[in-house]
């Protein structure tokens, strides 16, 4: 009778009801590692010097969200494919004046050498310094990365403050507004380091350089990268003053749907088509949900909150229990879902869907 009551009393107060134990970390983890072991084994993966690309979509967001799963699975240690992941990362810090650019210009036209160093930096960054801070360490690798980071950021123009990013014209991760959202996991990485780090001179001018930049371009950005951008001020201050913070929240909030959870065909650039024609997808999908759930809880909404209940309660009632991912689509093509490339959106959503359970 009470546990009737309790749910009864669940579904009056916020339609929706979930617990952490609706959630199946072990069945996300086994997508998550299936999905990494892949990655880092397929062949238009390798690079130089036996390492291989890192992906925004699969080996970042693996590498953000994997740790998240270790209290629930009882893990002492990183998994193998995280620990691949970090091994490679740290090889290619350790080498950077040595090994090649992820893309070349002779080969994908210019700059793209120039852009793939500027956006391997930042994701070098941002994965080694959220394990530092996982962990209370600060590396050399760490600080190598960042010190590479800091020395491509533009210092003079119209785009002081930001660094170059990789543009193949597809979102969200590397279109025409791909360098906000690059910026904005620049901030994060610094905003991981410890203060002592950040209060070091080169390092206080670039970050006022970057705040610059984020102010300055905020206004015309998609709300997908405000967004990311009220992620990055949860780790670095004064990104955004309280008002700032309050505003984007509020527009998140308008466009959550009746379900729960977000499309994000909602949070992308105005006017956004697919290259193939076909139409983007409107529903709620496990990307945008799960990034909105877990940026939400780090700028400062209570989980306890109607929107965050409900949102959760949608990525634990859409989890896949036989793959253990979140659906989510491409907005750049119709995919086959069951493709490699297919699941790209779905590895994102998936990590990020980790990280929003983990969060308090």
């Amino acid at each position: 009778m009470k546990i009737l009551l309790a749910f009864a009393l669940c579904v009056v107060s916020t339609g929706f009801c979930a617990e952490k134990s609706s959630w199946d970390p072990k069945a996300a983890a086994a997508y998550l590692d299936q999905r990494a072991a892949w990655w880092i084994t397929w062949k238009p993966a390798a690079r130089d010097h036996e390492t291989f690309c890192i992906s925004c979509h699969t080996s970042l967001t693996y590498a953000l969200g994997r740790p998240a799963l270790r209290s629930a699975l009882a893990e002492t240690a990183p998994s193998t494919s995280e620990q691949q992941i970090l091994d490679n990362v740290r090889k290619r810090v350790r080498m950077w004046a040595e090994v090649e650019p992820f893309y070349n210009d002779a080969k994908h036209g210019a700059p793209k050498s120039e852009e793939a160093r500027s956006m391997e930096a930042i994701l070098d960054a941002l994965i080694l310094t959220s394990y530092d801070a996982r962990s209370g360490n600060f590396s050399a690798e760490s600080r190598k990365a960042l010190d590479n980071v800091l020395a491509l950021q533009y210092k003079s123009g119209e785009k002081a403050g930001a660094w170059i990013w990789l543009n193949f014209h597809n979102e969200p991760w590397e279109a025409d507004d791909s360098q906000y959202w690059g910026v904005t996991l620049a901030a994060i990485a610094i905003g991981n380091a410890p203060a002592s780090y950040r209060a070091e001179p080169s390092v206080r001018e670039a970050v006022k350089l970057m705040s610059g930049y984020l102010q300055r371009e905020a206004s015309g950005q998609s709300l997908l990268n405000r967004l990311a951008l009220l992620w990055a001020a949860s780790k670095t201050p004064d990104l955004l003053t309280p008002e700032q913070q309050k505003t984007i929240v509020g527009e998140l909030l308008v466009r959550q749907r009746e379900d729960g959870g977000w499309s994000t065909s909602s949070l992308l650039p105005s006017g956004w088509k697919r290259k193939d024609d076909t139409p983007l997808d409107t529903g709620s999908d496990g990307y945008a949900t799960a990034l909105v759930a877990f940026v939400l809880q780090q700028s400062g909404t209570p989980r306890s909150s109607r929107e965050l209940t409900r949102a959760i309660a949608w990525l634990a009632e859409n989890q896949d229990r036989t793959t253990g991912q979140l659906p989510a689509t491409s907005p750049n093509k119709k995919r086959d879902p069951a493709s490699d490339a297919g699941k790209f959106m779905s590895d994102a959503a998936t990590a990020y869907a980790a990280l929003a359970f983990e969060s308090k």
